[in-house]
Protein backbone atom coordinates (compact mmCIF):
# COMPACT_ATOMS: atom_id res chain seq x y z
CA UNK A 1 0.00 0.00 0.00
CA UNK A 2 2.85 2.32 0.88
CA UNK A 3 4.65 1.54 -2.36
CA UNK A 4 1.53 2.39 -4.29
CA UNK A 5 1.28 5.80 -2.57
CA UNK A 6 4.96 6.49 -3.31
CA UNK A 7 4.38 5.68 -6.94
CA UNK A 8 1.39 8.02 -7.07
CA UNK A 9 3.36 10.79 -5.40
CA UNK A 10 6.21 10.32 -7.90
CA UNK A 11 3.79 10.40 -10.82
CA UNK A 12 2.19 13.63 -9.53
CA UNK A 13 5.58 15.22 -9.02
CA UNK A 14 6.71 14.24 -12.50
CA UNK A 15 3.50 15.63 -13.97
CA UNK A 16 3.92 18.93 -12.10
CA UNK A 17 7.51 19.22 -13.24
CA UNK A 18 6.47 18.50 -16.80
CA UNK A 19 3.70 21.16 -16.57
CA UNK A 20 6.13 23.68 -15.08
CA UNK A 21 8.55 22.99 -17.88
CA UNK A 22 5.81 23.58 -20.46
CA UNK A 23 4.80 26.84 -18.72
CA UNK A 24 8.42 28.01 -18.70
CA UNK A 25 8.74 27.22 -22.38
CA UNK A 26 5.52 29.14 -23.12
CA UNK A 27 6.64 32.15 -21.04
CA UNK A 28 10.05 32.13 -22.69
CA UNK A 29 8.38 31.90 -26.07
CA UNK A 30 6.07 34.84 -25.29
CA UNK A 31 8.97 36.92 -23.96
CA UNK A 32 11.00 36.05 -27.04
CA UNK A 33 8.14 37.07 -29.32
CA UNK A 34 7.70 40.36 -27.41
CA UNK A 35 11.43 41.08 -27.62
CA UNK A 36 11.44 40.28 -31.33
CA UNK A 37 8.40 42.52 -31.90
CA UNK A 38 10.02 45.34 -29.91
CA UNK A 39 13.22 44.97 -31.88
CA UNK A 40 11.27 44.93 -35.13
CA UNK A 41 9.31 47.99 -34.00
CA UNK A 42 12.46 49.82 -32.94
CA UNK A 43 14.18 48.89 -36.18
CA UNK A 44 11.13 49.95 -38.18
CA UNK A 45 10.93 53.25 -36.32
CA UNK A 46 14.64 53.85 -36.87
CA UNK A 47 14.33 53.09 -40.58
CA UNK A 48 11.22 55.32 -40.84
CA UNK A 49 12.80 58.25 -38.99
CA UNK A 50 16.07 57.87 -40.86
CA UNK A 51 14.23 57.85 -44.19
CA UNK A 52 12.21 60.92 -43.14
CA UNK A 53 15.43 62.79 -42.36
CA UNK A 54 16.79 62.27 -45.86
CA UNK A 55 16.26 64.58 -48.81
CA UNK A 56 12.94 64.41 -50.62
CA UNK A 57 14.79 64.23 -53.96
CA UNK A 58 18.58 64.21 -53.79
CA UNK A 59 18.80 64.80 -57.56
CA UNK A 60 16.58 67.90 -57.57
CA UNK A 61 18.77 70.98 -56.96
CA UNK A 62 16.13 73.53 -57.88
CA UNK A 63 15.46 76.04 -55.11
CA UNK A 64 12.33 77.78 -53.96
CA UNK A 65 11.82 80.69 -51.60
CA UNK A 66 10.09 79.80 -48.35
CA UNK A 67 8.68 82.51 -46.12
CA UNK A 68 8.87 82.00 -42.36
CA UNK A 69 6.43 84.51 -40.82
CA UNK A 70 7.19 86.21 -37.54
CA UNK A 71 6.01 84.09 -34.64
CA UNK A 72 5.65 80.92 -36.76
CA UNK A 73 5.79 77.67 -34.77
CA UNK A 74 7.86 74.59 -35.61
CA UNK A 75 4.58 72.78 -36.32
CA UNK A 76 3.36 75.36 -38.85
CA UNK A 77 6.79 75.61 -40.48
CA UNK A 78 7.04 71.83 -40.77
CA UNK A 79 3.57 71.60 -42.29
CA UNK A 80 4.45 74.27 -44.84
CA UNK A 81 7.75 72.57 -45.74
CA UNK A 82 6.00 69.20 -46.22
CA UNK A 83 3.29 70.77 -48.40
CA UNK A 84 5.97 72.40 -50.55
CA UNK A 85 7.82 69.11 -50.97
CA UNK A 86 10.94 70.19 -49.06
CA UNK A 87 10.78 67.63 -46.24
CA UNK A 88 9.17 64.22 -46.07
CA UNK A 89 7.38 64.39 -42.75
CA UNK A 90 6.22 67.44 -40.76
CA UNK A 91 5.68 65.38 -37.59
CA UNK A 92 9.28 64.07 -37.60
CA UNK A 93 10.49 67.64 -38.31
CA UNK A 94 8.61 68.97 -35.28
CA UNK A 95 9.93 66.22 -33.00
CA UNK A 96 13.46 66.64 -34.29
CA UNK A 97 13.69 70.40 -33.70
CA UNK A 98 11.97 70.02 -30.31
CA UNK A 99 14.38 67.44 -28.92
CA UNK A 100 17.48 68.82 -30.64
CA UNK A 101 16.80 72.35 -29.39
CA UNK A 102 17.26 73.77 -32.89
CA UNK A 103 13.97 75.68 -33.17
CA UNK A 104 15.47 79.20 -33.03
CA UNK A 105 13.98 80.07 -36.39
CA UNK A 106 14.00 83.66 -37.58
CA UNK A 107 11.36 85.35 -39.69
CA UNK A 108 12.53 85.78 -43.26
CA UNK A 109 12.69 84.31 -46.74
CA UNK A 110 14.84 81.22 -47.20
CA UNK A 111 16.03 79.44 -50.35
CA UNK A 112 15.54 75.72 -49.86
CA UNK A 113 15.80 72.71 -52.14
CA UNK A 114 14.29 69.18 -52.24
CA UNK A 115 17.90 67.92 -52.39
CA UNK A 116 18.55 69.15 -48.85
CA UNK A 117 18.32 66.73 -45.93
CA UNK A 118 16.14 67.67 -42.98
CA UNK A 119 19.27 68.57 -41.01
CA UNK A 120 20.40 70.90 -43.80
CA UNK A 121 16.96 72.53 -43.88
CA UNK A 122 17.06 73.04 -40.10
CA UNK A 123 20.60 74.46 -40.31
CA UNK A 124 19.48 76.91 -42.98
CA UNK A 125 16.47 78.05 -40.96
CA UNK A 126 18.75 78.61 -37.95
CA UNK A 127 21.36 80.56 -39.90
CA UNK A 128 21.01 84.27 -38.98
CA UNK A 129 22.63 85.20 -42.28
CA UNK A 130 20.34 83.05 -44.43
CA UNK A 131 16.97 84.77 -44.07
CA UNK A 132 16.52 88.11 -45.75
CA UNK A 133 16.81 91.07 -43.41
CA UNK A 134 13.39 92.68 -42.93
CA UNK A 135 13.03 95.62 -45.29
CA UNK A 136 10.33 97.24 -43.20
CA UNK A 137 9.08 97.06 -39.64
CA UNK A 138 6.45 98.69 -37.49
CA UNK A 139 6.84 98.99 -33.71
CA UNK A 140 3.42 99.30 -32.08
CA UNK A 141 3.75 100.34 -28.41
CA UNK A 142 1.58 99.07 -25.57
CA UNK A 143 -1.38 101.32 -24.86
CA UNK A 144 -1.79 102.37 -28.51
CA UNK A 145 -5.27 102.99 -29.90
CA UNK A 146 -6.38 102.38 -33.48
CA UNK A 147 -5.77 105.96 -34.61
CA UNK A 148 -2.27 105.96 -33.14
CA UNK A 149 -1.59 102.61 -34.82
CA UNK A 150 -2.73 104.06 -38.16
CA UNK A 151 -0.09 106.80 -37.84
CA UNK A 152 2.62 104.26 -36.93
CA UNK A 153 1.76 102.05 -39.91
CA UNK A 154 1.70 105.06 -42.23
CA UNK A 155 5.07 106.35 -41.09
CA UNK A 156 6.80 102.95 -40.77
CA UNK A 157 5.33 100.99 -43.66
CA UNK A 158 4.00 103.68 -45.97
CA UNK A 159 0.48 102.36 -45.47
CA UNK A 160 -2.43 104.60 -46.43
CA UNK A 161 -3.66 105.84 -43.06
CA UNK A 162 -7.19 106.55 -44.24
CA UNK A 163 -7.46 103.17 -45.97
CA UNK A 164 -6.47 101.49 -42.70
CA UNK A 165 -9.05 103.44 -40.66
CA UNK A 166 -11.78 102.70 -43.20
CA UNK A 167 -10.95 99.00 -43.02
CA UNK A 168 -11.28 99.20 -39.24
CA UNK A 169 -14.92 100.23 -39.73
CA UNK A 170 -15.73 97.85 -42.58
CA UNK A 171 -18.48 95.67 -41.06
CA UNK A 172 -18.20 92.98 -43.74
CA UNK A 173 -14.48 92.67 -43.11
CA UNK A 174 -14.93 92.65 -39.34
CA UNK A 175 -17.56 89.88 -39.56
CA UNK A 176 -15.17 87.84 -41.69
CA UNK A 177 -12.48 88.19 -39.03
CA UNK A 178 -14.97 87.21 -36.30
CA UNK A 179 -15.63 83.96 -38.16
CA UNK A 180 -11.89 83.29 -38.49
CA UNK A 181 -10.91 84.21 -34.93
CA UNK A 182 -13.88 82.93 -32.90
CA UNK A 183 -11.83 82.41 -29.73
CA UNK A 184 -11.05 86.10 -29.32
CA UNK A 185 -13.46 88.03 -31.56
CA UNK A 186 -17.18 87.97 -30.80
CA UNK A 187 -20.31 89.84 -31.79
CA UNK A 188 -19.63 92.15 -28.83
CA UNK A 189 -17.28 94.19 -31.00
CA UNK A 190 -20.13 95.03 -33.42
CA UNK A 191 -21.88 97.19 -30.82
CA UNK A 192 -22.83 100.37 -32.68
CA UNK A 193 -21.44 102.52 -29.84
CA UNK A 194 -17.93 101.12 -30.30
CA UNK A 195 -15.72 103.51 -32.25
CA UNK A 196 -13.52 100.86 -33.89
CA UNK A 197 -14.52 97.16 -33.55
CA UNK A 198 -10.89 95.99 -33.41
CA UNK A 199 -9.86 98.58 -30.82
CA UNK A 200 -7.80 96.80 -28.17
CA UNK A 201 -7.37 93.63 -30.24
CA UNK A 202 -4.27 94.64 -32.26
CA UNK A 203 -1.42 93.54 -30.04
CA UNK A 204 1.59 95.72 -29.26
CA UNK A 205 4.75 94.28 -30.85
CA UNK A 206 7.31 94.90 -33.58
CA UNK A 207 6.13 93.52 -36.91
CA UNK A 208 8.78 92.82 -39.54
CA UNK A 209 8.36 92.43 -43.29
CA UNK A 210 10.98 91.18 -45.73
CA UNK A 211 9.42 92.97 -48.66
CA UNK A 212 7.21 96.02 -48.92
CA UNK A 213 5.31 94.19 -51.66
CA UNK A 214 3.85 91.85 -49.03
CA UNK A 215 2.44 94.66 -46.88
CA UNK A 216 -1.31 95.19 -46.93
CA UNK A 217 -3.88 96.25 -44.37
CA UNK A 218 -5.27 92.72 -44.20
CA UNK A 219 -1.86 91.10 -43.74
CA UNK A 220 -0.86 93.49 -40.97
CA UNK A 221 -4.20 93.12 -39.18
CA UNK A 222 -3.98 89.32 -39.31
CA UNK A 223 -0.42 89.33 -37.97
CA UNK A 224 -1.56 91.49 -35.06
CA UNK A 225 -4.62 89.33 -34.40
CA UNK A 226 -2.47 86.19 -34.53
CA UNK A 227 -0.23 87.70 -31.88
CA UNK A 228 -3.21 88.75 -29.75
CA UNK A 229 -4.68 85.26 -29.98
CA UNK A 230 -1.37 83.73 -28.93
CA UNK A 231 -1.25 85.97 -25.85
CA UNK A 232 -4.96 85.76 -24.92
CA UNK A 233 -5.63 82.02 -25.21
CA UNK A 234 -3.80 80.94 -22.01
CA UNK A 235 -5.94 83.41 -20.01
CA UNK A 236 -9.39 82.21 -21.13
CA UNK A 237 -9.95 80.08 -18.04
CA UNK A 238 -8.88 83.00 -15.86
CA UNK A 239 -11.46 85.22 -17.56
CA UNK A 240 -14.18 82.68 -16.78
CA UNK A 241 -13.12 82.52 -13.14
CA UNK A 242 -13.49 86.30 -12.97
CA UNK A 243 -16.86 86.06 -14.76
CA UNK A 244 -15.54 88.14 -17.65
CA UNK A 245 -16.03 87.68 -21.39
CA UNK A 246 -12.98 88.10 -23.61
CA UNK A 247 -14.29 91.52 -24.65
CA UNK A 248 -14.78 92.61 -21.04
CA UNK A 249 -11.35 91.31 -20.04
CA UNK A 250 -9.61 93.21 -22.85
CA UNK A 251 -11.60 96.33 -22.01
CA UNK A 252 -10.55 95.97 -18.38
CA UNK A 253 -6.92 95.39 -19.39
CA UNK A 254 -6.90 98.51 -21.57
CA UNK A 255 -7.95 100.63 -18.58
CA UNK A 256 -5.26 99.07 -16.38
CA UNK A 257 -2.70 99.59 -19.15
CA UNK A 258 -3.43 103.30 -19.34
CA UNK A 259 -3.52 103.92 -15.61
CA UNK A 260 -0.28 102.25 -14.51
CA UNK A 261 3.39 102.15 -15.45
CA UNK A 262 4.56 98.78 -14.21
CA UNK A 263 3.39 95.31 -13.19
CA UNK A 264 2.98 96.07 -9.48
CA UNK A 265 0.89 99.18 -10.12
CA UNK A 266 -1.26 97.33 -12.62
CA UNK A 267 -2.10 94.56 -10.17
CA UNK A 268 -2.95 97.05 -7.45
CA UNK A 269 -5.10 99.22 -9.72
CA UNK A 270 -6.87 96.17 -11.15
CA UNK A 271 -7.74 95.18 -7.59
CA UNK A 272 -9.10 98.67 -6.89
CA UNK A 273 -11.26 98.52 -10.02
CA UNK A 274 -12.70 95.21 -8.82
CA UNK A 275 -13.39 96.79 -5.41
CA UNK A 276 -15.23 99.67 -7.03
CA UNK A 277 -17.27 97.38 -9.27
CA UNK A 278 -18.16 95.25 -6.26
CA UNK A 279 -19.35 98.35 -4.37
CA UNK A 280 -21.39 99.53 -7.40
CA UNK A 281 -19.14 102.59 -7.76
CA UNK A 282 -18.20 104.23 -11.03
CA UNK A 283 -14.65 103.46 -12.15
CA UNK A 284 -13.94 107.15 -12.84
CA UNK A 285 -10.74 106.61 -14.79
CA UNK A 286 -9.37 109.59 -16.74
CA UNK A 287 -8.08 107.69 -19.81
CA UNK A 288 -11.70 106.79 -20.69
CA UNK A 289 -12.57 110.49 -20.70
CA UNK A 290 -9.71 111.26 -23.07
CA UNK A 291 -10.78 108.43 -25.36
CA UNK A 292 -14.36 109.70 -25.28
CA UNK A 293 -13.09 113.17 -26.21
CA UNK A 294 -10.87 111.74 -28.94
CA UNK A 295 -7.93 113.68 -27.55
CA UNK A 296 -4.49 113.01 -26.11
CA UNK A 297 -3.53 115.55 -23.49
CA UNK A 298 -1.66 115.46 -20.17
CA UNK A 299 -4.52 116.60 -17.94
CA UNK A 300 -8.25 115.94 -17.64
CA UNK A 301 -10.22 118.95 -16.41
CA UNK A 302 -13.51 119.00 -14.53
CA UNK A 303 -15.36 120.23 -17.62
CA UNK A 304 -14.07 117.19 -19.56
CA UNK A 305 -15.78 114.80 -17.14
CA UNK A 306 -19.18 115.80 -18.51
CA UNK A 307 -18.62 114.37 -22.00
CA UNK A 308 -21.60 112.17 -22.88
CA UNK A 309 -20.11 108.89 -24.07
CA UNK A 310 -20.45 105.14 -23.38
CA UNK A 311 -16.69 105.25 -22.81
CA UNK A 312 -16.79 107.90 -20.06
CA UNK A 313 -16.55 106.00 -16.76
CA UNK A 314 -17.38 109.17 -14.81
CA UNK A 315 -20.90 109.00 -16.25
CA UNK A 316 -21.52 105.27 -16.72
CA UNK A 317 -21.32 102.40 -14.24
CA UNK A 318 -19.19 99.39 -14.95
CA UNK A 319 -16.74 98.94 -17.80
CA UNK A 320 -16.90 101.13 -20.90
CA UNK A 321 -18.44 99.74 -24.08
CA UNK A 322 -15.08 98.51 -25.34
CA UNK A 323 -11.29 98.81 -25.00
CA UNK A 324 -9.68 102.23 -25.27
CA UNK A 325 -6.31 100.89 -26.51
CA UNK A 326 -4.34 97.69 -26.84
CA UNK A 327 -2.78 96.10 -23.77
CA UNK A 328 0.41 94.54 -22.46
CA UNK A 329 0.43 90.94 -21.29
CA UNK A 330 1.06 91.94 -17.69
CA UNK A 331 -2.04 94.19 -17.81
CA UNK A 332 -3.98 91.08 -18.80
CA UNK A 333 -2.24 89.17 -16.01
CA UNK A 334 -3.30 91.91 -13.57
CA UNK A 335 -6.94 91.51 -14.61
CA UNK A 336 -6.80 87.78 -13.92
CA UNK A 337 -4.59 87.99 -10.81
CA UNK A 338 -5.13 91.41 -9.17
CA UNK A 339 -3.67 92.40 -5.82
CA UNK A 340 -6.16 92.26 -2.98
CA UNK A 341 -6.58 95.42 -0.87
CA UNK A 342 -9.29 97.55 0.72
CA UNK A 343 -8.37 100.62 -1.35
CA UNK A 344 -11.12 102.29 -3.37
CA UNK A 345 -9.21 105.31 -4.74
CA UNK A 346 -5.91 106.07 -6.41
CA UNK A 347 -4.35 109.04 -8.14
CA UNK A 348 -1.23 109.79 -10.15
CA UNK A 349 0.52 112.66 -8.44
CA UNK A 350 2.39 115.44 -10.18
CA UNK A 351 5.59 113.68 -9.11
CA UNK A 352 4.64 110.62 -11.15
CA UNK A 353 3.91 108.43 -8.13
CA UNK A 354 0.58 106.68 -7.56
CA UNK A 355 -1.13 107.19 -4.21
CA UNK A 356 -3.86 104.95 -2.79
CA UNK A 357 -6.71 105.73 -0.39
CA UNK A 358 -9.46 103.79 1.38
CA UNK A 359 -11.93 106.68 1.75
CA UNK A 360 -12.90 109.71 -0.28
CA UNK A 361 -11.66 112.01 2.47
CA UNK A 362 -8.23 110.39 2.33
CA UNK A 363 -8.33 110.66 -1.44
CA UNK A 364 -9.10 114.40 -1.33
CA UNK A 365 -6.23 115.00 1.07
CA UNK A 366 -3.89 113.20 -1.31
CA UNK A 367 -5.18 115.32 -4.20
CA UNK A 368 -4.50 118.53 -2.24
CA UNK A 369 -1.03 117.32 -1.35
CA UNK A 370 0.15 115.78 -4.62
CA UNK A 371 -1.74 117.52 -7.43
CA UNK A 372 -2.10 121.04 -8.74
CA UNK A 373 -5.53 121.22 -10.37
CA UNK A 374 -6.60 123.77 -12.94
CA UNK A 375 -10.27 124.31 -13.70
Amino acid sequence: MTASNDDLFQQNRDRRMEEASVVRKIVLMIISVIIVLLLIGALGTFIYVNASMKAVDSDNDTTQVVEVPMGATASSIGQSLEEQGLIKNAFIFRLYVKFSGEANFRAGNYELSPSMSMQQVVDELNDPEAGNTPSASAAVPEGSDIEEISVILSESLGMDKQAFLEKMKDETYIKQLISEYPDILTEDILNEDIRYPLEGYLFAATYNFTSKDEISVDKVVRLMLDKSQQIIMPYLDGFKQKDLTVHEALTFASLVENEARNEDERKMIAGIFYNRLSDDMRLQTDPTVLYALGEHKPRVYYKDLEVDSPYNTYRIKGLPVGPISNFSENALEAVVHPDSSDYLYFLAGDDGEIYYARTFDEHEKLIDKHMHLDE
